[in-house]
């Protein structure tokens, strides 16, 4: 699923892509520790583990032919909710020069109606508790912080 306007293209990455995903990955306090945009082979196996896994959306937004953003959408079946599927939002960037742009809407937007297509009942998405603008940008589009996350680093 695309989203095709004439300014912009959302579409499935390609390893091609990884360079600009990666660099946008590492472009912020928190992914400049835990990203390598030095070596990319880490983030090919990745990306074709997820192209491989029908359940697995990873785009890229693309404007003039550059990558300018990116996101992982991931669509997870369950039991709770009457057995109704979820999804989870991932992995949001936006390239520093598209920021305010309403890249960032058209993405979650997409996310939300490509879930809406899967028959997901609900999305989720974390986000890190010390990404406050992040947390408001997620509010004004009908995201509610109703519940606590919790994490264990392996």
């Amino acid at each position: 699923m695309t989203d095709n306007t004439p300014d912009l293209l959302i579409r499935p990455a390609v390893e091609a892509d990884l360079p600009a995903i990666v660099e946008m990955l590492a472009d912020d306090p928190l992914g400049a520790t835990r990203e390598s945009p030095d070596d990319l082979t880490p983030y090919a196996q990745a990306l074709k583990r997820l192209v491989d896994d029908p359940h697995q959306h990873v785009v890229v937004a693309v404007r003039a032919g550059r990558v300018v953003g990116t996101l992982q959408l991931t669509i997870v079946p369950g039991l709770s909710r009457k057995g109704s599927a979820r999804s989870i939002i991932e992995g949001v960037r936006v390239h520093a020069d598209e920021r305010g742009s309403g890249l960032g809407t058209r993405f979650i937007d997409w996310a939300v109606e490509r879930s809406r297509a899967e028959g997901c009942q609900i999305v989720q998405l974390t986000s890190d508790v010390t990404r406050t603008d992040a947390h408001r940008f997620y509010e004004r589009l009908g995201f509610t912080a109703s519940h606590v996350g919790f994490k264990l680093q392996l």
